[in-house]
């Protein structure tokens, strides 16, 4: 299966979940091995349209089952924005851009109104045009000062409900427990499972 993502954090991270849930049979591969298939825009409103336009294009350009997700930082005081707009919220400036710009919009904001939440759709989409979406969440809150050095993204500046670290300072294992990406990852792959079972 290919991982439509050429964010080497994200490879390493999804072929973590993806093996832990049971798919450690299958040979995941990201799209570092098509340097020439074309970056698909992410012009969905929804996360959920974002995956499957990734999904899609690399199902069809590859022949292979892809599998593809968007996922983004939904802050509370910012209207659940930057929310599908997360990676690039800087005007594709980065990871660190964004989140001063996040930290930065939400300055004046009290700290009991800094709830937020990690947001992820994950699409399967197999050589048939076949589909399979599904959704995970992680609650937590925004702090104003980024800490940890684990995650990458806006993950320095969330801190889960429940807890006191960041998910950044959470060991990988610690992370994918609870994570937005874990929970639909895990998910994703107990309806593979099930698919390729019944089939």
């Amino acid at each position: 299966m290919v991982l439509a993502t050429r964010n080497v954090h994200k490879v390493i991270e999804l072929r973590r979940i993806l093996i832990g849930a049971g798919l450690e049979s299958v040979e995941l591969i990201g799209l570092d091995a098509y340097p020439d298939l074309p970056e698909v825009p992410e012009t969905g409103a929804t996360f959920e349209a974002n995956a499957l336009l990734k999904a899609h294009a690399v199902a069809s350009a590859t022949g292979l089952t892809a599998i593809a997700d968007d996922s983004g930082l939904a802050v509370d005081a910012l209207n659940g924005m930057p929310g599908v707009l997360s990676a690039r919220w800087s005007g594709g400036l980065g990871d660190e851009a964004n989140l001063r710009l996040v930290l930065a919009q939400i300055a004046d904001v009290p700290d009991d109104r800094l709830g937020g939440s990690f947001e992820c759709a994950a699409a399967a989409v197999f050589p048939d045009g076949s589909e399979v979406v599904v959704r995970g969440q992680l609650i937590g809150s925004i702090t104003r000062n980024p800490r940890g050095t684990n995650g990458f993204g806006y993950d320095p500046i969330f801190v889960p409900s429940g807890g006191s670290r960041t998910t950044a300072e959470l060991d990988p294992d610690e992370k994918d427990a609870i994570s937005h990406r874990g929970v639909a990852f895990r998910a994703l792959a107990a309806r593979l499972r099930d698919i390729w079972s019944a089939g």
